[in-house]
């Protein structure tokens, strides 16, 4: 789904605008790259769990020349998803 499509989704679904939907849209966005960004966890009922976890710095060997690299520290993003998110989409 494409976020035109979410949006109009969302828009139908719950009788707003889609210009109100595209700024909650936004505005959700931007909380879930602020908290991430500050290595929060961000747990939504039902739906599940983002959470960001840092990396630290570590030392990769490049098996084709054997050259030794430093890779920066870094931030991924992993989602958990709900048990009850998990029995709704495993219902027939």
């Amino acid at each position: 789904m494409q976020h035109k499509e979410l949006v109009d989704t969302l828009s139908k679904s719950l009788g707003r605008s889609k210009s109100d939907i595209n700024k909650l849209v936004e505005a959700l966005s931007n909380v879930v790259i602020e908290r991430c960004s500050e290595l929060d966890s961000i747990s939504v009922p039902r739906f599940g769990t983002i959470d960001a976890v840092k990396h630290n710095e570590t030392v990769e060997v490049d098996e084709s020349t054997g050259k030794r690299m430093l890779l920066p520290p870094r931030v991924e993003v992993e989602f958990t998803t709900s048990t009850v998110f998990k029995k709704r989409l495993n219902q027939p």
